[in-house]
């Protein structure tokens, strides 16, 4: 028993330690030297297939499979490097060596010289080449982008695809000499299809931004390598060139490995949006260009030649230098003409265009108002623009361009709701509801209103002079949308202040909860020490006379038993002092009378003791929680002590509990001298002390006093 649990506890030490091996390694894996190897091999059966065609010419075509064969094996080469423990660059490598196996199977088949058996052999590997090329890269479509079949629907169909290509590459052995083209072509096409269909299924799954822009690295490839076959394509069709086209397309391929590549590099592997957006816009111009052009060769009905082929030729290279330049070239020549009629790098109407973008920068919105009335004189050709603001039922002109100073207008509530409902308004309506706004019969005058969910925020009026332009339908719209945009940005900037007023509230009460957490720790500090003094000081001596008189008493009980009977009264005597000392110590603690009778018992109690005749109104109060009852007691308690101190002779003082409205209301007050409340009051101790106390459970305290009018100490507490 005890060898199998060392077994247990040693096997996961041993597997870590493995793991942390593995992790040490360097960065070429066995994956990453399976690639290379493969890589290696691709390139040696390129460099073979040309040493056995050296004795022939070797056709442009076959060079270029080569170069394409040897871009594959580079590319796989530096993805194993980067990503050695993803087989994708594994996949790379196969469709290297597949296409090497295919030029290499074809020079040999191709060499007169060659024995039967040779050429029986390159047959064979030029059919299976050309056969499995097709699987392999429907395979590396299937498990983009690290190359991992993750489903077993995608491992099925690349099993089927390279099952369907040995069986073609067995069926196209015989092919002599040249092999035929449509099994190769229905092949490829069908594989096509499949894997556009896993590549978008795959690319909509993708919740990771790294994986999202390697596929997109591979789209980018894809629509730059059609752009080119098809530009191709059609310049060939009109005007002969380039040839022959396949080369071309066969070309434009690289740009797949290469887009593999730059997938898996840390460097360039997230930088494929904004590259993949201009190259499907570049790549849409093309077309169009191109798709005009052959519309013209079809309206000529022959195709052209000589001169012609030269003069279209020259024609669509111009018109696609054109589409390429067209972007910047019109944000250049748009800047220079604004210069030229507005004499600023703007136009005038961008301010309009742009106020809710804006808003979002650090501009102060006064800066922004006075804009906005600059840019509203320039574009509508205004004599003057204002911008009135609503403030405390009064709108008050904030900005006006040209600069008129500031004033004021009145409005009624009903005015207000009218004027918010009103919509872009002239000169008519002005005069019933605004006549203040109207300057004479013939003011030409739009006033648009500011609002946000019906509220009224202020105005946004125009003006132009007489003889000018009335205002029209367009001008009205771009005023409503203007008001729109200025009302929501006034309505963030009141929400923006109501929460810097809620922000500084609750930063001013979580000072005053510090500062009472610290007055009520220094309080039941003092507390104690009072405690500590009135027990010492009071208690503490009549306890310690009872036991000297008591010990005495003992002493001379035998000899004198009548001085000793004396003296025993004495101490009897002593102990009722005693006895109420401590009550009395008590009672300032917590008095038992609140707790067994309640407040109303206890405040009369209180009110027998305190300095000033002093009267208790509290009938059928009910009782409370302790602590709401221990507040009011102590807060009164406080109340009637300040003023018997500072109430003056003849003073009187009334203490009233009530409840009202799910609260419970207290209040202490003397017709005594009274204070000025400037001078002292709040921030006295006594004040401060019942402020902390009833805050502490959600209640407030407030105090109202007069010189020769006496004192109120009143206090609400919530139930």
């Amino acid at each position: 028993m005890t060898t199998n649990i060392e077994h247990v506890e040693v096997e996961p030490l041993e597997v870590a330690t493995f793991r942390d091996d593995e992790r040490t390694r360097p960065a070429w894996t066995s994956r990453a030297s399976g690639a290379l190897a493969l890589a290696v091999v691709a390139v040696l059966a390129v460099l073979g297939a040309a040493l056995l065609a050296e004795d022939r010419t070797l056709g442009p075509g076959r060079v270029l499979c080569g170069v394409l064969v040897a871009a594959w094996a580079v590319c796989a080469v530096f993805v194993a490097s980067r990503r050695p423990a993803e087989p994708l660059a594994t996949l790379m490598a196969i469709v290297a060596i597949a296409g090497a196996a295919m030029l290499l199977g074809a020079a040999v088949h191709a060499r007169p010289e060659a024995t039967e058996h040779a050429q029986d052999v390159g047959a064979a590997m030029r059919a299976l080449g050309v056969a499995i090329l097709p699987a392999v890269v429907l395979h590396l479509a299937l498990g983009l982008p690290d190359g991992v079949l993750r489903t077993r629907a995608r491992r099925i169909i690349a099993a089927g695809a390279y099952a369907v290509a040995v069986a073609l590459a067995v069926a196209l052995v015989d092919e002599r000499p040249r092999l035929r083209s449509w099994p190769i072509a229905l092949e490829a096409g069908v594989f096509a299809v499949v894997a556009v269909v896993a590549y978008v299924g795959r690319y909509r799954s993708v919740v990771a931004a790294r994986e999202r822009a390697r596929l997109l690295w591979v789209a980018w490839a894809i629509v730059v390598a059609t752009a080119i076959a098809g530009g191709a394509w059609a310049l060939h069709e009109l005007v002969s060139w380039p040839e022959p086209v396949r080369v071309i397309a066969v070309a434009s391929s690289a740009l797949v490995p290469l887009a593999l590549a730059l997938g898996a590099s840390e460097r360039f592997g997230g930088r494929v949006d904004r590259l993949l957006v201009h190259t499907i816009a570049t790549a849409g111009l093309a077309a169009m260009v191109a798709v005009v052009y052959l519309l013209v060769l079809l309206g000529l009905g022959r195709e052209p030649s000589g001169d012609e082929q030269t003069l279209l030729g020259l024609s669509m290279l111009a018109a696609a230098v054109a589409a390429l330049l067209w972007v910047p070239a019109r944000e250049r020549l748009t800047e220079f003409a604004t210069r030229r009629v507005y004499g600023e790098r703007h136009a005038p109407d961008e301010v309009l265009r742009t106020f809710g973008s804006r808003l979002t920068r650090a501009l102060p919105l006064d800066e922004l108002l006075l804009q906005l009335a600059e840019s509203l004189k320039k574009t509508m050709v205004l004599e003057a623009a204002e911008v009135w603001l609503r403030t405390a039922g009064r709108l008050e002109r904030a900005v006006s361009v040209p600069d008129r100073g500031p004033a004021e207008m009145a409005l009624a509530p009903e005015e207000e709701s009218v004027v918010a409902r009103a919509g872009v308004a002239g000169a008519a309506w002005a005069r019933i509801w605004m006549p203040a706004m109207v300057r004479g019969d013939h003011d030409i005058l739009r006033i648009a209103p500011i609002t946000n969910s019906g509220e009224l925020l202020g105005l946004i009026v125009t003006r132009r002079a007489d003889g000018a332009h009335h205002f029209e339908e367009d001008d009205d719209q771009a005023l409503t949308d203007l008001a729109r945009q200025v009302g929501l940005a006034l309505h963030n900037v009141k929400l923006d202040s109501a929460l810097q007023e809620s922000l500084d509230e609750v930063r001013r009460q979580a000072d005053e909860l510090r500062a009472s957490r610290a007055r009520i720790v220094e309080a039941g500090d003092a507390q104690r020490r009072r405690i500590e003094r009135d027990l010492h000081d009071g208690a503490q001596q009549h306890l310690v006379a009872l036991a000297v008189n008591v010990n005495l008493a003992r002493q001379i009980a035998a000899a004198d038993p009548a001085a000793a009977q004396e003296i025993l009264e004495q101490v009897a005597h002593d102990l009722q002092d005693a006895v109420q000392e401590l009550r009395n110590l008590a009672h300032g603690i917590y008095p038992p009378l609140l707790m067994d009778r309640g407040l109303s018992e206890a405040l009369r109690a209180a009110a027998n003791r305190a300095a000033l005749p002093t009267v208790v109104v509290a009938d059928d109060i009910g009782r409370y929680p302790q602590a709401v009852e221990a507040a009011v007691y102590f807060c009164c308690l406080e109340a009637l002590q300040n003023a018997g101190k500072h109430a003056g002779e003849g003073a009187h003082a009334t203490v009233v509990i009530e409840v009202d409205e799910g609260a419970l209301l207290f209040s202490v007050a003397d017709d005594g001298a009274g204070f000025d409340l400037a001078g002292r009051g709040r921030d006295g101790h006594g004040f401060v002390n019942m402020s902390d106390r009833v805050g502490a459970i959600g209640g407030t305290v407030s105090v109202e006093s007069a010189p020769g009018r006496g004192t109120r100490v009143a206090g609400r507490i919530p139930l």
